[in-house]
């Protein structure tokens, strides 16, 4: 499918997709092949020199990876698509493409914990500069750049705060000083938020999340708006190896096909949940973009077509009541990642932002008493009786 067509329902499906060209088979083949084998000499010399497209080696090209590419890609409206063994190896391709020595960048603040430890005590040992802000405050960006600026991360909706930042304002901004945007999408997917339509330069996610949607895999995948960026990305993501695995591909693939389907379903339970935990005598306070009580509310409507399925709130008895409704949940299940089927509550404190220390997390609005759930696709009241039992056990 070339056309874009009118509903994400049907981009999901046919998008980048083509029949199986050996046999006609409509589910994309899983070519389960470390090396590709070579006609001939000629052949084996064009493929290597560029000259003849073709497949080589696996971690360099494989058909069922491409076809996952392609799909992404076109649901994003990027150039192309490189995906990776996990959300954490796209980034580091990302920063190592475009961060140098002595190089600066700037990063959200409230981020996948270890999207932040990376920088912070790995590649910090190569002179790498960073700033993570506040980004949701474009002047607190613009305070924070230096001449050395090489690279603006974004994670919006930001993990685990649900705050978001304005992507074509900082695009614009990115722009007019010569760096690139990266816009980590995973909260929202391709199907509730485009980055590179708003003018960022790079989009990725972690395909383990919303795109693959069945907590059964762990991948991740870049798309970049123009060749010349797709160029450069490749280029350090073949080098340094981190290819996805072709089984892995294709079941995100699948997954990919019910990604709207269960958009809609998630985000349908998550705001009437949203609005129920704002009403409850047990909840401080509650962080869904599709509450009018979001500081981001309005740009949520803007830069979004729907508001997702991630929410955070705090309880009025804090850390330790905290603890004790997750201990209470039986249908919510207590776990870590987000964008499956099924609804998953967690404990960022203690869990993914664990390694960030005390006062950097709460710097970033992660607070002790924060709770983050992903609401996922089962009936709305069986999931408000859960959170309701649960949320007795505090009072």
């Amino acid at each position: 499918m070339k056309d874009k067509p009118k509903s994400e329902f049907t981009g999901v499906i046919h998008g980048g997709q083509h029949l199986d060209p050996s046999y006609g088979g409509v589910s994309v083949p899983i070519y389960q092949s470390s090396t590709f084998a070579f006609k001939n000499a000629a052949q084996g010399a064009a493929r290597f020199a560029g000259k003849e497209k073709g497949y080589i080696y696996t971690r360099i090209g494989n058909p069922t990876i491409s076809a996952l590419e392609n799909s992404v890609a076109f649901l994003e409206n990027g150039y192309g698509g490189m995906a990776t063994s996990s959300g954490m190896s796209a980034l580091t391709t990302i920063l190592i493409a475009f961060l140098d020595k002595n190089s600066h960048m700037i990063g959200t603040e409230a981020v996948y914990g270890p999207s932040r430890m990376v920088v912070e005590s790995e590649l910090s040992r190569f002179g790498i500069e960073y700033d993570y802000i506040d980004t949701s405050d474009i002047k607190n960006i613009e305070a924070h750049l230096r001449p050395n600026t090489r690279l603006l991360f974004l994670e919006t909706p930001a993990n685990p705060t649900i705050i978001l930042s304005d992507i074509r304002a900082c695009a614009d901004l990115a722009k007019k000083k010569g760096i690139p945007l990266v816009v980590d999408n995973t909260f929202s997917s391709p199907v509730l938020q485009k980055p590179l339509d708003l003018g960022a330069d790079v989009v990725m996610h972690s395909l383990t999340k919303f795109l693959n949607g069945h907590s059964d895999v762990v991948g991740g995948i870049i798309v970049p708006k123009t060749e010349e960026l797709f160029k450069r990305l490749r280029k350090v993501l073949t080098l340094m190896g981190g290819t996805m695995d072709p089984h892995q591909a294709w079941l995100v693939l699948r997954g990919i096909k019910t990604l709207a389907l269960r958009v809609e379903k998630s985000q349908e339970n998550a705001i009437k949940l949203a609005q129920f935990l704002e009403n409850h005598p047990q909840v401080k306070w509650v962080n869904y973009p599709g509450l009018p009580s979001h500081p981001q509310h309005d740009l949520a409507k803007k830069q979004m077509k729907g508001f997702g399925s991630m929410l955070c709130f705090g309880l009025q008895g804090g850390y330790d009541a905290g603890r004790k409704m997750i201990d209470a949940v039986k249908l919510c299940t207590l776990a870590v990642s987000l964008g499956g089927v099924e609804s998953l509550i967690q404990h960022p404190a203690s869990m993914t932002h664990a390694g960030v220390p005390k006062e950097k997390r709460e710097k970033a609005g992660i607070s002790d008493d924060l709770i983050r759930i992903s609401v996922g696709c089962e009936g709305y009241e069986d999931l408000k009786d859960d959170l309701e039992q649960a949320l007795a056990q505090t009072a």
